[in-house]
Order: structure tokens, then C-alpha cells, then sequence
């Protein structure tokens, strides 16, 4: 369908309310002799004179008089739709937002995000899923934002990196005795089995390239595809479980866990904020976005991740 010039249409709105040319010319900023020309063309367009001589001036059509209320309801709405949008009180958003990450994540971040949430956003609810295959094309239709790190994205997806994280050895508290809290060596390290957790059944990881330099191997009893299965089967077991360094703090203080930093040279993990560009401009989504970066550059909230400026 061919449209008609919606330009024509602020100077109808004028004409029909100013009801002569040389008002609506006033009110358009423009010459009468442009103004004359316009209605021309919304006579050529509309199929009606719709202003006529009557004595000295003019007068509307019955069919300007029907268009009249209709023109500056749809001049209305055209402006409305082509401003910015108000500011939004974020304590009148009610809202979802799906968040795909671990539970590591959850456990680290998940508590300061529900009370910020409370104070400033009290209809906002987090519904968390799982990490599962880290498909970014999720982001345009499912989740509203990926926590975590991914490994690609297209282009349509913008990604800002929040920390960098890493990995920690726990122990069931008495398990190695008068000694336990002191440094680990490698040998150390290798001598316990270990627990991992892998959403996908992983047993090899940086670790084993690292030990297998220093001459050494260790074995992995277990794979969990959560860090607190791993944390609650270390309770249970004479092993470490390997997890995230924010996350084995805060299961230290729930736990009877003790931490370890880990005795090899292994690699930051990044932790990184992943979203759809359909949610850029969107105020709701931005708060919930700079809520995150914020938090992230909270020592205390971050436990051992660090942020990233650092």
C-alpha cells in the first residue's frame, strides 16, 4: 500500500483548526502562498475541498469538520510516539528478568542484587536459569542477560567484562589435620582426589596440564555439574573440591570447608555481562545492568573475584 506524504499531515491539523491559510501558514511558520499550495495537495489527497469561501473568509467541509478531531488525535499520538520516553520510576517497574548463569554466580552476586532489587526496584524478580549450551541466539528471545563468560558472540549482542575470577581448593575442615591451614604445595595438592564441577561431565581441566609439568597427576573422583554438589560432597569425602574463589569463601562460612588457594600458575577466568542490543535504550534493563557493575566492583560483594579495573 502506497502511503500518503505524512508530512501533509501537521498542516492539515493547523488548517483545520486555524479554519484560513494564512492562520495555518502562522502557526506552520510558513508563507501563505506555501501554505496554499499545501492544502492543494491534502485536496488532491483527502478527495475534498475541505476549506471553502463563505463571505470574506473560509469555512470547513462537512468532511473537514469529520476530519478534524481524527487529525490532531493522529498528530497527537505521531509526537508521542517520536519523544524520548518519560523518565521511569524504576519503584513502578514490574518486571522479570531471566538471568542464565551458575550457581556460583548465583551464590556470589545473588544476594546483594535481591536487596538492591528491594530498596530501588521492588517489582523486579530474578528468575534464574541454569548455564546449559551458552548459545548466545537465547539472548534475543529468552534471556534477558548471560552471566559468565561466552565463548563467541554475533553481533547483535554486546558484552561488558565485570571481573576476572579464580579457582580455589576446599576441604572438609579437620580433614588435614594440625596442618590444614598452612600454604599447599603441588604435592600437596595432588596427593587428595578431587571433585569438579562440569555442566558437561569435564574430568581434564588447566589443572592436570599444570601438574603434569611439575611431574605430577591427580585423581578426579568426582564430577558435579554444580559447585555446591562439589562443596557438599567435600563434607562427605577425603578430596577437595575445585570451585570458584567468591563462591568457596562464602561456603566456608556456611560449611565446615576450609580454603585453599591452589599452588599453580594457572590462567584468570573472565567474568563477563552478555545481553541483546534490543535492550540498550531499555531503563529497566540499564538499571539492572549498572546495578551488576557496581556490585562487581564491590570488594566485599566479590569475595576473591577481582573487579575489573583492577
Amino acid at each position: 500500500m502506497l502511503l500518503p506524504d505524512m508530512n501533509l499531515l501537521p498542516a492539515l491539523d493547523a488548517l483545520l483548526r486555524e479554519g484560513s491559510v494564512t492562520g495555518a501558514a502562522t502557526v506552520m511558520n510558513v508563507s501563505p502562498s506555501a501554505m496554499s499550495r499545501t492544502l492543494a495537495r491534502l485536496r488532491r489527497v483527502v478527495g475534498d475541498p475541505l476549506l471553502v469561501p463563505s463571505g470574506r473568509g473560509l469555512t470547513l467541509t462537512p468532511r473537514a469538520r469529520e476530519l478534524r478531531p481524527q487529525a490532531a488525535a493522529a498528530l497527537g499520538q505521531a509526537l508521542a510516539a517520536l519523544r524520548p520516553p518519560p523518565p521511569v520510576d524504576l519503584a513502578d517497574v514490574r518486571r522479570d528478568f531471566v538471568i542464565r548463569t551458575n550457581d556460583g554466580v548465583a551464590v556470589v552476586l545473588g544476594a546483594a542484587l535481591l536487596a538492591r532489587a528491594a530498596r530501588e526496584a521492588p517489582g523486579v524478580r530474578l528468575r534464574i536459569l541454569p548455564e546449559g549450551d551458552e548459545d548466545p541466539a537465547a539472548l534475543r528471545d529468552r534471556v534477558d542477560l548471560d552471566l559468565g563468560a561466552l565463548p563467541e558472540t554475533p553481533p547483535d549482542v554486546r558484552t561488558t567484562h565485570l571481573a576476572d575470577f579464580r579457582y580455589m581448593a576446599v576441604v572438609r575442615s579437620p580433614e588435614r589435620g594440625p596442618g590444614a591451614c598452612a600454604p599447599l604445595t603441588p604435592a600437596d595438592f595432588a596427593a587428595l582426589p578431587h571433585i569438579t564441577a562440569s555442566r558437561h561431565g569435564r574430568a581434564r581441566s588447566v589443572i592436570d596440564d599444570r601438574l603434569a609439568e611439575l611431574g605430577l597427576e591427580r585423581r578426579v573422583l568426582a564430577t558435579v555439574p554444580t559447585f555446591g554438589a562439589a562443596c557438599f560432597l567435600a563434607l562427605d569425602t577425603h578430596a577437595f573440591a575445585i570451585v570458584p574463589s567468591g563462591f568457596a569463601e562464602r561456603a566456608a562460612r556456611a560449611l565446615r570447608l576450609t580454603v585453599h588457594e591452589i599452588p599453580l600458575r594457572l590462567p584468570p577466568v573472565a567474568f563477563d555481562m552478555t545481553w541483546h542490543v534490543r535492550h540498550d535504550a531499555d531503563p529497566a534493563h540499564r538499571w539492572l545492568r549498572q546495578t551488576l557493575v557496581e556490585l562487581t566492583g564491590d570488594g566485599e560483594v566479590l569475595g576473591g573475584m577481582r573487579p575489573a579495573a583492577e
